[in-house]
């Protein structure tokens, strides 16, 4: 069986590695060519990817990478992995999926099997995927080839996440999609769930980025509670997670990171208006959790005035610039927004990422790309006023952080088990 993968990032890479690891013939199509030639020589350009992953299969002839979307003619099943950001007004961004669907169409083959993962509102694949394809191919969806969504479900950074045991939710536009996307899942993916359509499962991957979402903005709100009556709600939750029932851990931050937690919400919002439907529980904790950053800057203002320090002019070092920990995807992270903010305000900016040594080219941060990592050393990190911990990586050595700064303000509980001065450390 041959098969397509669009979009060669953080999902369609190891998904496409998956099945070619399951004896499935893999073309990985993607408008860059920087990330084919690089698939092709057998170069990973993702943190948690091995090189020798992507060899492995170039040496058994399973994967190979090309720009060329007139070669979906030769498989039997395409695979869309694009990204769905939100555009300036916060409104869903779904053009990535419509560009994909009018490339493939006029090359799909009777019969093909067409499944987009792209987390979207619930009708994104029964309307305006199956409309952008239908006109293009000539073909009739559910008749003359099959349409399924399947959302995806990446833990960048998390060892124990592996593609092959996480469950795949599939939905089908009919019982015969249905049948045709979960046969071939099931040839690299161990468990199956089969859902009733393809809104369901577009549903579900909302609900699983809305819990989350909601119960930060919940730890974060209680965050700025817990500080103003003198208590750490870092001791409170990691208390609370003793509980062996009814309670699961969140945790508090500089503000959220990532392609999903951050964007998600708002797709459903956004398509819950067409249903005269108002998801204000949504939106409470999109306010919350898009608030954190200031909140982190007046901490920042707080800690150097303690000092009799403006931020004007003051020299603030930023720790973590990826979204998560151990990662190297800076994709909507909270330390971009924390850099303009303390920028605006006059502070001399820089940052330290082990994993990010520069700035690549982003949608919405274009002002800082190029920019790189300041060297790890006693020199550079000492010459610093304030240091913000935005993300915490395990391959920072904290216990040389805290011998070489003189003012930490951390987000991340990264300084708890550390030795450290009276009123070094801040918590934020």
């Amino acid at each position: 069986m041959k098969i397509a993968v669009v979009g060669l990032g953080y999902v369609g890479l190891p998904l496409a590695l998956q099945f070619a690891r399951s004896g499935v013939s893999v073309l990985g199509l993607d408008i860059d060519p920087a990330k084919v030639t690089s698939i092709n020589s057998g170069k990973s350009f993702i943190k948690h990817i091995e090189s020798s992953a992507i060899q492995e299969q170039l040496a058994a002839k399973r994967v190979e990478a090309s720009t060329d979307f007139s070669r979906v003619k030769e498989v039997e099943a395409v695979i869309i992995c694009v990204p769905t950001p939100l555009n300036k007004n916060r409104e869903p961004d779904i053009s990535y999926i419509l560009i994909t669907g009018e490339s493939i169409a006029p090359y799909l083959q009777k019969g093909a099997l067409v499944v987009l993962e792209s987390t979207t509102y619930p009708g994104t694949t029964d309307e305006d995927l199956l409309k952008v394809l239908e006109k293009g191919s000539g073909k009739k969806a559910g008749v003359d080839f099959h349409l399924a969504f399947s959302p995806e479900r990446e833990d960048p950074g998390n060892p124990n996440s592996k593609v092959a045991v996480i469950p795949k939710v599939v939905g089908g536009l009919t019982p015969a999609c249905l049948e045709k996307a979960s046969a071939l899942y099931a040839k690299a993916i161990k468990t199956i769930i089969p859902m009733s359509s393809c809104r369901a499962a577009e549903a579900t991957k909302l609900l699983e980025n809305i819990f989350r979402s909601v119960n930060i903005a919940l730890v974060n709100e209680l965050k700025v509670v817990y500080e103003a009556m003198g208590i750490d709600v870092w001791e409170v939750i990691n208390a609370a997670k003793t509980k062996p029932f009814g309670y699961m851990a969140f945790y508090p931050g500089p503000g959220l990171g990532g392609h999903c937690i951050p964007i998600d919400p708002f797709y459903l919002t956004w398509k819950a208006r067409e249903f005269g439907q108002h998801t204000r529980f949504i939106e409470l904790a999109g306010e919350i959790n898009t608030a954190m950053p200031q909140h982190v800057v007046r901490k920042v203002a707080e800690a150097l005035n303690a000092r009799r320090k403006p931020v004007n002019g003051s020299k603030v070092l930023i720790l973590g610039l990826a979204y998560k920990s151990n990662v190297d995807d800076m994709r909507e992270s909270p330390t971009f927004v924390l850099l303009d903010l303390l920028k605006s305000q006059g502070a001399q900016v820089a940052y330290y990422d082990p994993h990010i040594p520069v700035i690549l080219p982003t949608r919405e941060h274009g002002a800082w790309t190029g920019t790189p990592s300041v060297e790890w050393k006693r020199e550079v990190v000492s010459s610093y006023d304030a240091v913000l911990i935005s993300t915490a990586h395990d391959a920072v050595n904290y216990q040389e952080l805290a011998e070489w700064a003189e003012c930490i303000i951390d987000t991340r509980n990264a300084m708890t088990k550390v030795q450290t001065k009276p009123g070094q450390v801040i918590k934020a």
